[in-house]
């Protein structure tokens, strides 16, 4: 719950920046971009997946070392700081280039904390979770982050439904960014009370001489023993990521900004902020059920079908987000039950393909490098795209070319389910956790052995 908990505070500060962005950021920030205002704001969006491979690359291999709870306190910490910055920034009207000049920077912030987040995550989870039930507690991961990107887009289409656009553009729209300063506070208080997980225990004790292995080295052993597996998992991670993407941040400025300025009917601000949050809640319902499924039918399968929907539906799918609402609504089901497929087993999938040595700084280069090379500038992409050759279909071009490599990596992929994590004892019950045991002022010791 600690980990899902963080991951709201740490995903609703991510994701409100692209709500808000064909919203009100465009003419908050680039009032006389015209039609490239979409584009631009997009763009800033993007700014922070070129910096999180630098988060990954620094927080990720420090988890190996220090362990996983720390670093996760601090990315909390540094994300909620930075939303709290995002929402004080002056208007262009106010600074002029500055503005967007600030919104950059601190977007870069974001992005570094979110390099070392989500895998680290993913790690903490893995190695608290019972072998035969990981999919399961993976899924709560997920959970959390659809939570806190309902929370954003739910807040978003309430300031659009109560204030008039004078009022949202001079000062509502800085609502969404004060709020991260409380939902950040829950998160970091939970995370600062985790104890570190057991898998990072054993390896301690038994190697003590892992907490100073140096970057080089982690890289080195991924590189030469692990690429397979870095491959498999930059696959999945393209495939889930993609879909992610396109859902939760290009479709409401394609709805609302692209259609209409190309001569097709879209829909209005706060209709498309609404069908992000009905697919998000559907999501929300069934997402433990289908990480529980793959703890009985293995994740491969549920892994296949998320592709074999990209392949098949990923065009048709846009279309129906060009004939009226009840097309939009379908349409926006189709991506999120695409979406759930890899979003409910995926954190399970892959921590399984490393081992404890190296697995959070592992997941944490591989996640980041394809997510900010594929997956994060997706909407900015696939806007350039269409605005320079007017062709609406590119949003489904993008998710059939991942389907097709959500495909070949799934198809490479061992089978996970049930099994032992690389690196460490088998887990059969949340019973057999090793205690650290505390000290007198109930501070948990790592090394019970050094006593």
């Amino acid at each position: 719950m600690a980990a899902a908990v963080g991951n709201v505070a740490e995903w609703y500060d991510f994701g409100i920046y692209s709500y808000l962005a064909a919203i009100a950021l465009d003419r908050v920030f680039f009032p006389d971009a015209g039609s490239w205002a979409p584009v631009l704001t997009l763009a800033t969006f993007a700014a922070a997946f070129l910096v999180r491979p630098l988060g990954g690359f620094i927080l990720g291999p420090l988890g190996d070392r220090i362990g996983r709870t720390r670093v996760l306190s601090a990315t909390v910490l540094l994300m909620a700081g930075a939303t709290l910055l995002l929402g004080l920034v002056p208007s262009y009207g106010t600074i002029g280039i500055a503005a967007p000049l600030i919104v950059l920077f601190i977007r870069m912030l974001q992005g570094f904390s979110a390099g070392g987040e989500y895998a680290g995550a993913l790690t903490l989870v893995a190695e608290y979770a019972p072998d035969r039930r990981r999919g399961f507690f993976g899924s709560w991961l997920e959970f959390g982050t659809l939570v806190g990107y309902t929370l954003g887009a739910g807040i978003s289409a309430l300031l659009i439904t109560v204030l008039p656009q004078h009022e949202l553009l001079s000062w509502g729209w800085r609502i969404p960014f004060m709020i991260a300063l409380p939902v950040g506070a829950v998160g970091i208080y939970l995370r600062l009370r985790l104890e570190e997980t057991p898998a990072f225990r054993q390896l301690m004790r038994r190697s003590p001489a892992m907490s100073t292995m140096s970057l080089r080295r982690m890289f080195g052993v991924l590189v030469t023993k692990h690429r397979p597996e870095a491959l498999i998992a930059g696959g999945l991670v393209i495939a889930w990521n993609v879909t992610n993407y396109v859902l939760t941040n290009y479709v409401p400025t394609y709805l609302t900004g692209t259609l209409p300025s190309h001569g097709v009917t879209g829909t209005s601000e706060s209709v498309s902020s609404t069908l992000q949050v009905i697919v998000m809640i559907a999501m929300l319902a069934v997402i433990l059920f289908v990480g529980k499924l793959s703890d009985r039918i293995g994740r491969k399968p549920i892994l296949l079908t998320g592709s074999l929907l990209l392949v098949v539906a990923g065009l048709p799918s846009v279309w129906l987000l060009r004939h009226g609402l009840a097309g939009q609504v379908a349409g926006l089901l189709i991506m999120g039950f695409t979406l759930l497929c890899f979003a409910a087993v995926t954190p399970s999938t892959l921590p399984a393909l490393f081992p404890t040595f190296i697995r959070y700084g592992s997941l944490s280069i591989i996640f980041n490098i394809f997510v900010s090379a594929f997956a994060g500038t997706a909407p900015t992409v696939i806007g350039v795209a269409v605005t320079g050759t007017g062709n609406l279909d590119w949003p489904g071009y993008y998710l059939i070319g991942a389907g097709v490599i959500g495909l070949v990596a799934t198809l490479r992929l061992k089978e996970p389910a049930g099994r032992a994590l690389p690196g460490s004892a088998p887990l059969a019950s949340t019973a057999e956790l090793l205690n650290p045991g505390r000290t007198s002022d109930e501070v948990p010791i790592e090394d019970p052995s050094a006593r």
